[in-house]
C-alpha cells in the first residue's frame, strides 16, 4: 500500500509453509501464497485485493480449531486425498487444498495462482521454493535439503503515468468503483462490496470498540507470558 502515495500500483506477494496441495496430489507441495494488490482511486477509497490462493487462509482454520468447529467443505482433505471437515486434519498428514476446492470447482485455477507466487517470490529471488520452503507450523517437518534461502517475496510498484495520466486514471478508477457499488445485491444482501472495503470497514469498528479475542487466544498469550515471566493485563 506504500505506492498508492505515489500514485503507483503495488503487488505484493510471499510463499509460505508446504500445507497446500496441488489439484489430484495428496503432497503438500504449495503454501498458502498470498496475493496483494493496492491501486490508486480519487475520492475513492484504494482498490485493495489481499487473498490466499487456497480455499481458505490457514488463519481461518486455525480459529475453527480452537473454537472446535469443523471446517467448511472444500477447505481441506485427508492424507488420502479424500474431503474433510476436520480442522486439525492438517495435524493428521492431510491439507489445504487451492482456492476452488477441488478441479469441478476450479481447484486448477487456485492452484495456479498459487504457483504463479510460487514463481514470482522464490525462483525469481533465490528463496526456497515448493515443499522445500521452511516451515512455520511445529507438526511440519523441515525439509532436509533446501535449494535456496528462507522464505521469498516479490514487491513491486508500477508507475500509473508510464501508461496513462495519473490523475485521469484515478477519475476512471472512481468511475470503475462507483459501477461495482451501484450493482444490485441479491436477495439478503445489503450491498457489493469493492476489494478493500471490508478491512476498512472492521479497522474502524475495532479502533471504535477494540478487538475481540478468543479464550482460548488469550489462555495461550497468558501461558506465554508466564512461561516468560511477563504480566499480560
Amino acid at each position: 500500500m506504500m505506492a498508492l502515495e505515489h500514485d503507483m500500483i503495488g503487488v505484493a506477494m510471499t510463499n509460505a509453509s508446504p500445507l497446500v496441495a496441488p489439484t489430484f496430489s495428496i503432497d503438500k507441495m504449495l503454501g498458502t501464497n498470498p496475493i496483494c494488490v493496492a491501486a490508486p482511486a480519487g475520492s475513492e477509497p484504494a482498490f485493495v485485493a489481499d487473498l490466499a490462493t487456497t480455499t481458505a487462509a490457514n488463519g481461518k482454520l486455525e480459529i475453527l480449531q480452537r473454537k472446535n468447529i469443523e471446517a467448511p467443505l472444500g477447505w481441506v482433505q485427508d492424507a488420502e486425498g479424500h474431503s474433510s471437515t476436520d480442522a486439525n486434519i492438517l495435524k493428521k498428514g492431510g491439507a489445504l487444498l487451492p482456492l476452488g476446492g477441488d478441479r469441478e470447482h476450479g481447484s486448477h485455477k487456485g492452484y495456479s495462482l498459487g504457483a504463479i507466487v510460487d514463481l514470482f517470490s522464490a525462483l525469481l529471488s533465490g528463496a526456497n521454493y515448493a515443499p522445500w520452503v521452511p516451515p512455520f507450523p511445529a507438526y511440519v517437518p523441515m525439509p532436509a535439503q533446501q535449494p535456496g534461502k528462507g522464505i521469498g517475496h516479490f514487491l513491486g510498484a508500477m508507475r500509473v503515468d508510464a501508461f496513462r495520466p495519473a490523475d485521469e486514471y484515478k477519475q476512471h478508477m472512481d468511475n470503475w468503483i462507483g459501477g461495482f457499488r451501484k450493482a444490485k445485491p441479491m436477495t439478503g444482501q445489503e450491498k457489493v462490496l469493492v476489494p478493500g472495503d471490508p478491512e476498512r470497514e472492521f479497522e474502524a469498528e475495532r479502533m471504535k470498540n477494540g478487538i475481540p479475542l478468543l479464550e482460548a487466544v488469550v489462555n495461550d498469550l497468558r501461558e506465554l507470558g508466564n512461561r516468560f515471566k511477563l504480566h499480560l493485563s
